[in-house]
């Protein structure tokens, strides 16, 4: 009788074991999702700014054009050219604030857009974060082992995260 009870006490250790780590490995997910999300809703608030800021009368049109164009295939990229659209975007405004004196002529647009950056650094720092704590909770043989991930995506960084923005 007592190796019964020791029997059944180890299997609702073993179970709630895997219970905890299903759900902590849910929140996990969660955190990546939502982190996402954050960051997602950052990098369109700067396509939106880079695009009122192509709108300033001072700039020439052919950086006008590039600014603009960079900012639509920002806004609209699908999942795939994220990272491409996001890097182009980064550059052409890069590419203004060095090569032109429009950032003295609007210094408000141009603190909000340094403001936008720092705030995607974070973003983007939270970001890695969350995934690499997520794979690294799913790369353990438990949780392989009884597939406690179902049927979630792996989740991914993007390029455009190792660069410096």
């Amino acid at each position: 009788m007592s190796e019964f009870i020791a029997v059944l006490l180890i299997s609702l250790v073993f179970i709630w074991y895997l219970t905890f780590s299903a759900n902590r490995l849910d929140r996990l997910h969660h955190r990546v999702e939502t982190s996402w999300a954050n960051l997602d809703s950052i990098l369109q608030r700067r396509a939106a700014l880079a695009q009122e800021i192509a709108n300033f009368k001072e700039i020439d049109p052919a950086t006008k054009l590039l600014i603009t164009l960079a900012s639509h295939q920002a806004r609209d990229a699908e999942f795939s050219e994220r990272s491409g659209a996001e890097s182009g975007l980064s550059e052409a405004l890069k590419l203004l604030v060095q090569e032109s004196d429009i950032p003295e002529i609007y210094p408000e647009s141009f603190e909000e857009l340094q403001s936008i950056t720092d705030r995607l650094r974070t973003a983007i720092a939270i970001h890695r974060e969350a995934v690499s704590a997520t794979r690294k909770r799913r790369s353990k043989l438990i949780i392989r082992a009884f597939r406690l991930a179902g049927r979630a995506p792996l989740p991914v960084t993007y390029a455009f995260e190792d660069e410096v923005l």
